[in-house]
């Protein structure tokens, strides 16, 4: 089976290890540490799947998944937020800006690798 790229967008370096530990055994993973950085990763790289925090510095993920989402090129790619525990306008803005989903951190492998495996086995 071919694997399947990630795009880990996370300004802290913890959470990108983290993430990819979860996820590289299976997938190509891929990491940038702010918002413009992943919308120009999005459109020169043919991605599967964007997992993308919120607060970051340059581009925050909020700008970041509405530039993706509102590209031609880029908009079909799934983008999952991270968000912190109990932020639910973070979820309701999330929605806002075309995000495909959500995930509260701190977050479980399990709810990661389940979120991240739905989204790669529905393209």
């Amino acid at each position: 089976m071919e694997k399947k790229k990630v795009l880990i967008v996370d300004d802290e370096e913890n959470v990108r290890h983290l993430v990819r530990s979860m996820l590289g055994k299976e997938n190509i993973v891929l990491e940038a540490k702010d918002g413009e950085e992943a919308v120009h990763m999005a459109r020169s790289h043919d991605l599967d799947f964007i997992l993308m925090d919120i607060m970051m510095p340059n581009m925050d993920g909020y700008t970041a998944c509405h530039t993706i989402k509102r590209d031609p090129v880029t908009k079909a790619i799934p983008v999952v937020m991270l968000t912190a525990l109990g932020q639910e306008l973070n979820v309701k803005l999330s929605q806002e800006m075309g995000a495909d989903g959500h995930i509260t951190k701190p977050f479980s492998s399990k709810m990661l690798l389940d979120t991240v495996n739905h989204f790669l086995a529905n393209p």
